[in-house]
């Protein structure tokens, strides 16, 4: 037969409505921090940049796919990044900031797009 006396003298601190609230306000927090954040994916393929032009938001993640076999970059023309893509490979980045964004492959500059970033 168990030993129940253990369970049944357990002291807890009861669940006041204060601590209840706190619980319930960190959990609605984290939630909704996640739940806007998104993954974005560009793919560089053949030459060409799709989708040529794209929306996200500040907190969402951009993941370049370069499917070709040259290396590509992801060269914002407003300095914001400059972004590398070896051959078949996958780089991501976290947007920061709001804004139009053009961008361009430095090394095969007809390779262009746009990325409107909402606050």
């Amino acid at each position: 037969m168990p030993n129940t006396s253990r369970l049944a003298s357990s002291k807890e601190p009861p669940m006041t409505p204060r601590r209840i609230l706190s619980i319930v306000t960190a959990l609605m927090l984290g939630a909704s921090v996640s739940a806007h954040a998104a993954t974005i994916q560009i793919t560089m393929e053949n030459l060409v940049i799709s989708p040529a032009e794209a929306s996200a938001k500040v907190g969402d993640t951009i993941e370049w796919i370069n499917k070709d076999i040259f290396v590509h970059t992801a060269t914002a023309r407003n300095g914001d990044w400059d972004v590398t893509m070896p051959p078949k490979k996958t780089v991501s980045l976290v947007l920061k900031k709001a804004g139009m964004i053009d961008y361009y492959c430095r090394f095969h500059p007809n390779m262009k797009a746009t990325l409107a970033v909402a606050p």
